[in-house]
């Protein structure tokens, strides 16, 4: 295990972390502590379509955000890497900053803009990563997916990553915002089909081109978001 020291922790340091020996064992604890213990028996988590996520390619997972399950309880998709963003605070002291690298986590520095978060993750699917973001930005309430920012068809233009939209119903329920603890419940995820941005024309996707994929974007991620509430609630 790294052993903490003054340094902050940077993205390729993150990267470094989660390809160690040490960074892989605890990921794996980690997943099997919330696939077969947390997933079933305490927030029993239903998975559909898990199969679109069985690719070696770098993708852009975007998924509903209703709560602040829904990035934990991704990891039961699929045993692979997915890197998220999270805010630099949460990787100190360095100990700290390990272990949130260990499970993915790449930091942004305290009052980063949109732009210094896109080219973190662009730099991170350039590499071969996968990451998630969340279309609607901030976590959201009740059954309408919110407006769908542009960060996501931005970053597929700009890489040319498929994007995987995901429906996650019940997450709601059990940690709502303000609540400290879950509560046992049923979580269904479902898995859409990636979505491919491209210029039919070739050459570079224009903004109106990136707008209308985004578009799309939210309406397949209400599809998924809707299949997910009907067979939760079923």
């Amino acid at each position: 295990m790294t052993s903490p020291n003054e340094k902050g922790i940077g993205l390729e340091d993150a990267l470094t972390i989660a390809s160690s020996k040490n960074g892989k064992r605890f990921r794996k604890f980690v997943w099997y502590f919330l696939t077969y213990i947390f997933g079933r028996f305490y927030c029993k988590v239903d998975g559909v379509g898990k199969e679109h996520l069985d690719t070696s390619d770098p993708v852009i997972v975007a998924p509903t955000h209703r709560s602040n399950l829904d990035a934990p309880l991704l990891v039961t998709l699929n045993p692979r890497m997915f890197h998220f963003l999270a805010k630099e605070s949460l990787f100190s002291p360095r100990s700290l900053g390990w272990f949130m690298s260990a499970l993915g986590g790449i930091p942004i520095s305290r009052g980063a803009g949109d732009r210094e978060a896109l080219k973190a993750a662009q730099t991170l699917i350039e590499k071969g990563e996968s990451i998630v973001v969340f279309p609607e930005g901030t976590r959201q309430k009740g059954d309408k997916v919110g407006e769908v920012f542009d960060g996501t068809a931005f970053l597929a233009a700009r890489t040319g990553a498929n994007v995987i939209p995901i429906g996650i119903a019940g997450t709601e329920d059990s940690l709502p915002s303000g609540a400290k603890f879950p509560k046992r419940t049923r979580v269904c995820c479902v898995v859409g089909e990636p979505m491919e941005l491209s210029n039919p024309d070739g050459g570079r996707i224009s903004a109106p081109q990136r707008r209308n994929f985004s578009n799309e974007l939210a309406e397949r991620l209400q599809e998924v978001f809707d299949e997910a509430l009907d067979r939760n609630n079923s």
